[in-house]
């Protein structure tokens, strides 16, 4: 260990009386010594770089979601129209990821039909194809994953908001019947005092009275069944919102089910093409031991006659 020199400034000098003795220029030649000092980063592969800004854009999801939790849970932070406004935000995020996603398993579906991707390593072989696939087959469900978890964190929230909302309509109800009964009872409690007071009002008066009466009583009845019905028509479309965001969410599980299935389907594909490989070198083997075990037989054979002649 005690002769191991370093040999770099050595290299340099041959490296430069080379480019001279190629008539190199001298910028080219400052640009080759550059290099030594200063490697150049590797360039990534389009696939690569798009793969960044999708797991990019998923942490920015991510970021936005723990950013206005508060917001879109608490009901006294913010109004309908802002939780409205960041649970549509948030849709939107999630639609562009996918779409992402969706690009890269057609890219990568695309380049192993076509046979364009660059080989793993710069080894060109079937095996290190079929591990660079492999490869990207497991960054898209690596990014399909970390979508869904980040996805079911936002369902959370949607469920905390649609709990509010149920409990919010269910009790509103019961005390809105009650005070309908009562203004009836203020009002026929008021119609008795008028009555007390004057003892002989006129009798179109008093007829007109209790039409007008009436009329209260079955517009307050029917503005108290409308009121119901439109909690009731609220309440029914937040839960197919949240059954709808829900089936979204079994839509992304199945879609990595399909591709683990897919990935199992190529690994079983790999082994069935080693397993017929080691078939065929196995039938060789066994055509060359038949060769050899007639050819043994045959000499055999000629050295007993032999042996037989000659003696």
């Amino acid at each position: 260990m005690a002769g191991v020199r370093d040999r770099t400034e050595d290299l340099k000098d041959t490296v430069r009386a080379v480019a001279l003795s190629l008539e190199y220029e001298d910028s080219k030649i400052a640009s080759i010594q550059s290099s030594f000092i200063i490697r150049k980063p590797k360039q990534k592969s389009p696939f690569t770089k798009a793969a960044l800004k999708t797991g990019e854009s998923i942490e920015a999801l991510d970021k936005f979601i723990v950013k206005h939790r508060k917001d879109y849970v608490e009901r006294n932070r913010t109004s309908e129209q802002e939780r409205d406004s960041i649970e549509h935000e948030v849709g939107v995020f999630i639609k562009a990821c996918k779409e992402q996603i969706d690009i890269l398993q057609r890219r990568i579906k695309d380049e192993d039909k076509n046979g364009t991707s660059r080989p793993w390593l710069g080894i060109i072989s079937d095996n290190s194809q079929a591990d660079l696939v492999a490869h990207r087959h497991g960054v898209v469900l690596i990014l399909s994953e970390r979508l869904h978890v980040v996805t079911a964190k936002f369902d959370q929230l949607r469920a905390i908001r649609f709990q509010e909302a149920v409990n919010r309509a269910t009790p509103r109800r019961k005390p809105q019947k009650v005070s309908v009964s009562h203004s009836s009872d203020a009002s026929r409690s008021t119609r008795a005092e008028v009555r007390e007071l004057d003892e002989f009002p006129p009798e179109p008066l008093r007829v007109q009275q209790q039409l007008l009466d009436d009329e209260t009583q079955a517009l307050q009845v029917e503005l108290s069944s409308l009121l119901d019905t439109v909690q009731e028509t609220e309440t029914k479309m937040v839960e197919m919102s949240a059954l709808n965001h829900l089936m979204a969410t079994h839509v992304l599980q199945q879609a990595q089910q399909i591709e683990f299935l897919y990935d199992q389907a190529v690994e079983a594909t790999n082994n069935v093409a080693m397993g017929n490989k080691e078939l065929t070198q196995a039938v060789g083997r066994n055509s060359s031991s038949k060769t050899f075990l007639l050819l043994f037989l045959f000499v055999l054979t000629f050295s007993v006659l032999f042996l037989d002649w000659y003696s």
